[in-house]
């Protein structure tokens, strides 16, 4: 090979993994750095910021969840409905976290191959998706709660494994 062509595909290589690099967390999760326009969401939406927060968080998953043949996610309890939080909580419930199997599977294969501890936020919402595949697969027959379950498993394991890699370390912010 030609030095040049070879000194070429070095630099590109080295462009390619710089741009991965920089880029590589917002794969996770596209969908929260590009809200819809016609939704009023907030850019990059989290929840948990305090331990209040993780509680809230806690409350929402434990009360009564409605999901709309459009896959749309809403509280069913009117008090914990109308709090500032529930606001973020469905911004990332149905704007971000993905609800298709392949989707779910590109996920699943992002976390698998992701260098190093997840954000918090990305942490998060791996978490609120496995809740919702464990949803799925309840609410699923047959091969569908075959597919849904093997979804939900990926899941698990990718939250397990970034939980035993970031034991002793804190979530990068």
């Amino acid at each position: 090979m030609h030095p040049k062509a070879l000194l070429l595909m070095l630099l590109f290589c080295n462009v390619q993994a710089a741009v991965s690099c920089r880029w590589g967390r917002a794969v996770l999760f596209p969908a929260a750095h590009r809200p819809k326009r016609s939704l009023s969401l907030p850019l990059n939406p989290v929840l948990q910021t305090s331990l209040e927060e993780v509680d809230l968080l806690y409350e929402f998953l434990l009360a009564e969840l409605e999901i709309s043949p459009d896959l749309q996610i809403s509280i069913k309890d009117e008090e914990l409905a109308s709090l500032r939080k529930a606001l973020n909580f469905r911004s990332i419930c149905n704007g971000v976290i993905p609800k298709s199997i392949p989707s779910i599977r590109r996920l699943s294969a992002s976390l698998a191959s992701h260098p190093g501890v997840l954000k918090k936020e990305d942490f998060e919402r791996t978490a609120l998706t496995l809740a919702y595949a464990a949803y799925r697969t309840a609410q699923s027959q047959g091969h569908q709660k075959d597919v849904w379950a093997q979804s939900l498993l990926s899941l698990f394991q990718a939250l397990r494994h970034d939980l035993m890699r970031s034991s002793g370390t804190s979530r990068s912010p």
